[in-house]
């Protein structure tokens, strides 16, 4: 699922993101994160927090794979 990344100066982006809890569903876990970097590579990102889709939880991922420059040769 594609999220919408939330606009600057939403609420959400404003607030203390909350830690996620032990007993957080694995399945749904993986579910978020599997989203998350679906809705990154959507938007040509590199990296992306959690309260940027408008979930207020500390969960961020990142493309650490090297950058192309396409004008090398």
């Amino acid at each position: 699922m594609i999220y919408p990344i939330v606009a600057y100066g939403d609420s959400v982006l404003k607030a203390r993101a909350k830690d996620i809890p032990a007993d957080f569903p694995a399945d749904e876990l993986q579910k978020l994160i599997a989203d998350m970097y679906e809705t990154l590579y959507y938007a040509n990102g590199v990296g992306l927090a959690a309260p940027q889709i408008g979930k207020s939880v500390r969960l961020f991922v990142i493309d650490s794979a090297p950058m192309v420059d396409d004008d090398e040769d």
